[in-house]
């Protein structure tokens, strides 16, 4: 799909943050971080793309664009990092020796541990060899080196290697001034020592109020007295403390399974954003849309027994995402004690440490969703009522559906139905129809057929589009109102889309070439789109979509490899791999006996007999 930017969208936050491209089948095809997403993302527009290699694949391939507003540019990088050793994107370059971010070692099993720089090839968050434990990675070497500096004012722990610590008979200058509690020489016990230990590991990983009130109160008593330039030292340093802990929203210091909802509200609509951490990592960032005037309590009482509910474990795609043991909420939700029964998970309101920080990236992407709503809904508002006047509809069509047929030389004709609902895809809407009542290759017949169907199944189940797209000219669209009387769908608008002509010659004359037509009847002349029309490219998206959609199930059913195994009734794909491994082929399959059919596991003496009778007869 060069030079397709369908995943485009000008509604982008400028906020920093990671952001995702992915393909058709939903994997993740490059992950790139921003100083502003919406700069950032521009530059793929520009011809050429920004020069990287990898660029005009995404170009080709990418189908959706994904965002995560974060609060800083270093949670972006840190997020970045995770993002990527989770999907394994092939267009980002991956260094197998992976040391770009330092870590903290704290060795636990040390009478009198010490804080060492280390870097670690992809480490564990909080884990290390023993009973060490790593804190990090931390976004800037520069920054941690200044913050330990002013962290053993606050906790007076030793820096001096282990031959140091054993070969001292008196303290050292740092236990003069006050930054070390000089366990050298006994001054302080290891339980003691232990407690300055676990107090430095609560500060790096986020705890960081003592240690900030410190470096505030130096700044404000140095600009009391004047001392503006040593005033400024205090304010850095401060600085370079935020910096230092700043990624910890992104990267938790805990491997507890946590879901974190974050909540946006502007009228009846809300926007509840979850993260998803699994195992330590951020396995799923994902905006969900209500509408609902229930207060905060009540709104999230409902999203949380909607999205944690017994039943939600069962569906394929969020079983990955079940189990979260403890969910971060903006507010208390109604029936607190009664949610943790039944979610088996512990309800957390955070108001300071690494949850709130977690909470405060949900709760900005919760309202980065929200504007782009917004402005999305005005600016899809503005095209469907486009759509109605060029169509001639009574009101804006909210729900658009549109059908494709496709075969190879008449065989295997299969057909789709794409939804779009107010302007987006619904993927929700879309179907797949084997075309059964004609034979050969007769594309008028077989939309007739898909037609008429889904419109049936519509009026059954009350679910009819306002507006049908039919792919073609006069001749395709007589045929689909045809289907649409024959259905009794009379209230369905049918327009047909017909494809823009280049130049040609056609018996030695010459054809003008055309733009893309609409055909609103059989009999009428067509309207030509101009190219630059957001109608024009709202149906365009919306045949493509259905071409795309039915070449896909296409390609699935002339692929399907079928044996006579496949029609025995009780016979699936374990038992018919295990037949075919045991007996080699079909053929094999089918001189075996009911005793040696009977012997294989899964299998009893009436599916034996069943099996050699099936095969026994005669090919139809």
């Amino acid at each position: 799909m060069s030079g397709d930017y369908s995943w485009w969208t000008d509604d982008l936050p400028t906020r920093p943050g990671v952001y995702l491209f992915r393909d058709d089948a939903g994997q993740v095809l490059y992950v790139g971080k921003a100083r502003s997403l919406k700069a950032r993302i521009q530059s793929y527009r520009r011809p050429g793309g920004d020069g990287r290699l990898g660029v005009r694949f995404l170009q080709r391939d990418a189908t959706r664009l994904e965002t995560i507003v974060t609060r800083t540019e270093g949670e972006a990088l840190l997020l970045e990092d995770t993002l990527i050793k989770q999907h394994k994107p092939p267009h980002n370059v991956r260094l197998k020796d992976d040391k770009s971010f330092l870590m903290l070692r704290v060795d636990l099993e040390h009478e009198f541990p010490r804080l060492q720089f280390v870097r670690a090839h992809n480490p564990q968050q909080g884990k290390g060899k023993g009973r060490s434990r790593l804190i990090g990675p931390f976004a800037s070497s520069r920054a941690v080196r200044r913050t330990l500096s002013d962290l053993h004012r606050v906790v007076p722990l030793r820096d001096c290697t282990d031959a140091t610590l054993a070969n001292r008979s008196r303290p050292c200058l740092k236990h003069q001034i006050g930054l070390c509690s000089a366990p050298c020489v006994g001054l302080i016990d290891a339980p003691a020592y232990g407690e300055l230990v676990e107090r430095a590991i609560r500060i790096l990983t986020g705890d960081t109020a003592e240690l900030e009130s410190d470096l505030d109160q130096r700044m404000r008593t140095a600009a009391e007295e004047l001392e503006f330039e040593r005033a400024a030292r205090w304010r850095d340093r401060l600085a370079a403390l935020r910096r230092t802990v700043e990624g910890q929203g992104v990267r938790p210091s805990d491997g507890i399974d946590r879901d974190v909802l974050g909540l946006a509200r502007d009228g009846d609509l809300a926007v509840v954003h979850r993260l998803a951490f699994r195992g330590g990592r951020l396995a799923e960032s994902k905006p969900r849309f209500f509408h609902s005037e229930l207060p905060d309590e009540e709104l999230l009482h409902v999203v949380l027994t909607a999205l944690h509910g017994p039943g939600m474990a069962k569906k394929e795609s969020l079983k990955r995402l079940a189990g979260a043991a403890e969910i971060v909420l903006p507010c208390t939700p109604e029936e607190p004690e009664w949610l943790t029964e039944i979610l088996g998970a512990k309800l957390v309101v955070p108001r300071s440490g690494e949850r709130r920080r977690m909470l405060d990236i949900a709760t900005e992407n919760a309202f980065t969703e929200l504007d782009k709503r917004g402005k999305r809904g005005e600016d899809d508002a503005r095209l469907l009522a486009e759509v109605q006047s060029l169509c001639g509809l009574e009101s804006p069509p909210e729900v658009i559906d549109c059908f494709d047929i496709s075969n190879l030389q008449g065989t295997s004709v299969v057909a789709s139905r794409v939804r779009f609902r107010g302007g987006r895809k619904d993927r929700s809407g879309y179907r797949h129809f084997k075309v059964k009542t004609v034979e050969g290759q007769d594309d008028f017949a077989s939309m007739k057929e898909v037609v008429g169907r889904s419109l049936k199944r519509g009026m059954g189940e009350e679910d009819l589009p306002d507006l049908v797209v039919i792919d073609g000219g006069a001749v395709q669209l007589k045929t689909a109102l045809e289907a649409r009387d024959e259905a009794g769908a009379w209230g369905v608008a049918m327009v047909s889309l017909a494809k823009a002509r280049s130049e040609r010659y056609v018996a030695g004359k010459r054809k003008d070439k055309s733009e893309e037509r609409v055909y609103l009847t059989p009999d009428s002349e067509p309207i030509e789109l101009n190219p630059r029309s957001p109608v024009r490219h709202l149906f365009e998206r919306v045949r493509d979509e259905a071409h795309r959609f039915a070449i896909q199930f296409h390609r699935k059913t002339r692929g399907r490899i079928t044996s006579k195994l496949d029609s025995i009734p009780g016979i699936g794909a374990t038992r018919r791999k295990r037949m075919l491994r045991t007996f080699g082929s079909v053929a094999g399959v089918a001189q075996a006996s009911v005793e040696e059919l009977a012997a294989l596991e899964g299998f009893t003496l009436d599916l034996a007999k069943r099996v050699v009778e099936h095969l026994a007869k005669p090919a139809e």
